[in-house]
């Protein structure tokens, strides 16, 4: 969900990186054995749904290897900038974020996908919409994550909290919830909430439940997140950003260990907790609630991001790759990924009834609600200008929750650069 732009590489660097992913091309296939996709992915040990993916659609497709090819998720952007430009043939790539395929899209690096994105209900699918570039798709998504609100169970029954209490949840009862269930000092302190480093914990929520552009350069209505959350940190119910930051704190450590009683995040965290609590990692009993809103009216208005496949440009096994990306989008696909624990773009009662029936995933009435928003809103638009503007808002984020910078002297400082430096 953290991106950064991304710097230019020289040769040699290109060339490195190319080597160390597997590329520099692929050949076409000998004889009359079957074909081998390569698939660009991240951290395919630890992302469920890619092995979900590609063992449900091998299954259906013996005549079709695939092959991943895995890389670390902090780098993933970096490196499939690097393997486009310099001719990769990698088949299939996955879109990570809509800001990268929007810049990969308009470059003409990957293979146009209209024709396949008209064929799907636009109404069942969350997220379709962020791949429109002018009219012309050149992914499909096969996963859509979504901000909600999890939670401990055994600390908020420790401290007399119904589960109920979570169910419409504003902004301002969540802080009052957080400050008092925060206990302990030092190491055995266990924080009311724990809210993550990345700039739209406080920034897209403002924008999505505001409707607020956080392309256009005015940025008072990040105001009252900001104050909300800087006061919890003042308070002592939120471990400081710098604290987070420096430390490189994960947001698992600190919910999986009990340090944090509240943590909003996506939902493809619960595939996390569901391997981890399988496993014996963790033995916190969570639950999952709708992201708290800004009043208590019951709507659920959320902010997301879908993820996607795409087919490269350089693919010397296209159609084989546009099966790939169809089958991923499918219902077929859309219940591998369900029964993966992640949510997949592909929404109905019967891909919902799937992933609920999932053992350990909360299917309460509080949980339900939460997994079926009102409306997700994207994280970031897409646009040409969305990877300059992202750069402005994270780093003036930085400053203001460092104290580096006043509130107003940083959401000041916000538009006067998106103006300026962006237009």
């Amino acid at each position: 969900m953290k991106r950064h732009l991304v710097p230019t590489l020289a040769a040699a660097a290109a060339l490195a990186l190319l080597t160390a992913c597997g590329g520099g091309g692929s050949s076409d296939q000998a004889g009359d054995g079957p074909q081998t996709l390569k698939v660009a992915l991240w951290n395919y040990a630890t992302t469920p749904e890619f092995k979900a993916i590609i063992d449900g659609f091998q299954q259906t497709h013996p005549d079709i290897k695939v092959e991943p090819v895995d890389i670390l998720a902090d780098d993933y952007a970096e490196k499939v900038t690097t393997m486009l430009a310099g001719g990769d043939s990698t088949d299939v790539l996955t879109m990570k974020n809509v800001i990268d395929y929007s810049r990969f899209g308009t470059r003409g690096q990957l293979v146009p996908l209209t024709d396949e994105a008209k064929k799907l209900d636009a109404t069942k699918y969350s997220g379709l919409d962020a791949y429109d570039l002018d009219g012309k798709y050149f992914a499909l998504p096969y996963r859509q994550d979504f901000w909600v609100l999890y939670y401990n169970k055994t600390l908020l029954k420790q401290a007399g909290v119904p589960e109920s209490k979570l169910q419409n949840l504003t902004w301002q009862g969540y802080a009052e919830l957080a400050k008092s269930l925060t206990k302990g000092d030092g190491g055995s302190k266990v924080y009311g909430a724990y809210q993550h480093t990345w700039r739209s914990v406080v920034e897209a929520t403002a924008a999505a439940q505001t409707g607020g552009d956080l392309l256009g350069g005015d940025y008072g209505f990040f105001k009252d997140q900001y104050q909300l959350t800087l006061d919890l940190q003042k308070n002592g119910a939120l471990m400081p950003w710098a604290t987070a930051s420096s430390q490189k704190v994960t947001y698992n450590t600190m919910f999986s260990t009990g340090k944090a009683a509240l943590m909003p995040m996506g939902t493809w965290y619960a595939s996390t907790l569901l391997a981890d609590t399988k496993s014996g990692k963790t033995k916190v009993e969570w639950g999952v609630a709708p992201l708290p809103q800004r009043a208590a009216d019951g709507k659920v208005t959320t902010f997301g991001s879908p993820t996607a496949f795409a087919v490269n440009k350089n693919s010397k096994h296209t159609e084989a790759a546009k099966t790939f990306v169809e089958w991923a989008s499918s219902e077929a696909g859309a219940t591998a990924v369900a029964k993966a624990g992640v949510t997949p773009s592909l929404q109905d009662q019967k891909i919902l009834d799937a992933y609920f029936a999932l053992p350990g995933v909360p299917n309460d009435a509080i949980a339900k609600k939460a997994f079926k928003p009102d409306q997700v809103v994207l994280e970031m638009p897409v646009g040409d200008k969305s990877a300059d503007v992202d750069q402005i808002l994270t780093e003036e984020h930085e400053l203001i929750m460092t104290g580096e910078k006043s509130l107003d002297d940083g959401l000041a400082e916000m538009s006067k650069r998106v103006k300026n430096e962006v237009g």
